[in-house]
């Protein structure tokens, strides 16, 4: 059985508006909103926490089925949610492969 919403698309909902790339995706568990993680340069899975409460998330990337609570900082369990469980794999990580920049590494190990 699952529950909750779909995910809302297959990438950061705000990076792909923008145009933009994340390193790993995560999804909402209340309303299936996805943002790009902690990791990326924009964290709008955590922005997305902070303007709606929507404390859970799961990870949006293949093979990977943990889930996260922003409000106690640290792992918890969740439940099924409906299909799909993750991006793509063809989108590629950090993706989407053809907005990544070739300096992505770079940006990431020096962002605030």
């Amino acid at each position: 059985m699952t529950d909750g919403p779909p995910p809302s698309g297959a990438g950061c909902t705000e990076c792909d508006a923008a145009g933009g790339w994340w390193f790993h995706l995560r999804r909402c568990v209340e309303c299936g909103h996805v943002g790009c993680c902690d990791d990326s340069l924009e964290r709008h899975a955590r922005r997305h926490y902070e303007a709606t409460g929507h404390r859970f998330i799961r990870s949006y990337e293949p093979g990977e089925h943990w889930f996260w609570d922003f409000a106690d900082d640290e792992a918890t369990v969740g439940i099924p949610l409906p299909a799909p469980e993750h991006h793509p794999v063809e989108q590629g990580v950090p993706g989407p492969t053809a907005r990544v920049p070739q300096d992505w590494r770079v940006l990431l190990a020096n962002r605030p």
